[in-house]
């Protein structure tokens, strides 16, 4: 199971590539969820980053405007990242997702046809009046994805278990895997909630509040040794 350590500041990434971690990922928490880094601290990031670790960034809570999502997609492929993250918020219905999903793909593989595009939902969907999660790795078949994503979009400390099972995660990751997708999940995980997750199957788990010295996702600061705690737990799995 990979590990994606998300930062908001350059001088992050030294503690989580020296903490071993699999993906840095770039996003601003102050926009939201999985909300977009500036193009400039991206670029710097993408030119940093060791070739051991590779670059995610997020590109929006997005709304259900295709062309902007098109182009907020290209904008992150043309600074060099590895997987790029979007989330489809503003939409609710599995043919509109996968409407503004396939734009974010063909943005970006017009440019890098070997970046991965990661087609993200909210656990608390319902608080938010977006899609289903459970519904999110059909929406990433169809706009022919790489990775189908949960995360949580309201943070106030409530996380991705107070909103769905045990079993529907794992029927998540199921459904992903047989659409031949990689699985992602997070939503305020801790260090605590990794056996859980790696019992799901998923490919991929993201942190950041858990990474952080104050534990605060948006103002804290990436800790290498924190990063090392989740990395060594997640391997002893």
């Amino acid at each position: 199971m990979l590990v994606l350590i998300s930062i908001v500041k350059l001088d992050e990434v030294k503690d989580v590539v020296e903490g071993g971690a699999d993906i840095l990922d770039v996003k601003n928490p102050f926009e939201g969820s999985l909300g977009a880094p500036s193009p400039t601290l991206l670029k710097q990031v993408c030119e940093i980053a060791p070739p051991t670790i590779e670059v995610s960034s997020a590109i929006g809570d997005l709304p259900n405007l295709p062309g902007t999502a098109a182009l907020a997609s290209l904008g992150a492929a043309l600074c060099g990242v590895d997987y790029i993250k979007a989330g489809l918020k503003g939409v609710s219905d599995v043919e509109s997702a996968a409407k503004l999903m396939r734009e974010v793909v063909e943005a970006a593989k017009l440019y890098d046809g070997g970046v991965r595009l990661v087609a993200a939902g909210y656990a608390d969907a319902h608080r938010v009046g977006s899609l289903n999660p459970l519904e999110v790795p059909e929406v990433a078949r169809k706009a022919d994805a790489d990775v189908a994503m949960i995360d949580t979009a309201v943070k106030d400390g409530r996380k991705l278990f107070d909103f769905l099972s045990q079993d529907q995660l794992t029927k998540f990751v199921e459904d992903a895997h047989a659409h031949g997708l990689l699985a992602a999940l997070a939503g305020s995980l801790r260090v605590e909630d990794i056996p859980k997750i790696a019992e799901t199957g998923a490919d991929i788990v993201g942190f950041r509040g858990a990474a952080c010295v104050e534990g605060d996702r948006a103002r804290g600061r990436v800790s290498r040794e924190r990063v090392l705690e989740i990395v060594k737990t997640a391997r002893a799995l």
